[in-house]
């Protein structure tokens, strides 16, 4: 799932960055996977929610201008039916599952310092 490689992705972006160990541009988006321009389309995401990511020509590595952490937790259980409804603001699915083929509902939350983010996932 493209969610859970992303999560993957800014995790060890992180840790090179914080180990100053990136190399190049080039090489840093090779090390991930990601063309070059993918890399800084992350790396101004990360920017944008306050990363002091700058990178130096001389010691040819990406670096963090400051003390700064990113800190990402990823924690899925299946819901209640109780759940699912509070969940869902008090909405439910019109439809019912039933069998091996029933959805697990779970959600996940990202957390940044005092910042959370939560998504809901349905996966089959």
């Amino acid at each position: 799932m493209k969610f859970f490689e992303y999560l993957v992705r800014i995790e060890k972006m992180h840790c090179l960055i914080k180990e100053q160990r990136t190399g190049t541009p080039d090489e840093f988006a090779a090390k991930l996977g990601i063309s070059r321009t993918r890399l800084y389309e992350v790396i101004d995401e990360l920017k944008s929610r306050g990363a002091p990511i700058v990178y130096s020509k001389s010691r040819e590595t990406f670096f963090y201008e400051y003390s700064f952490d990113i800190s990402l937790k990823c924690t899925m259980k299946p819901l209640s039916r109780k759940e699912l409804v509070e969940k869902n603001g008090g909405a439910s699915l019109p439809f019912q599952f039933s069998g091996r083929n029933a959805p697990n509902f779970a959600t996940v939350t990202l957390q940044k310092h005092n910042q959370i983010w939560m998504a809901k996932l349905l996966t089959f």
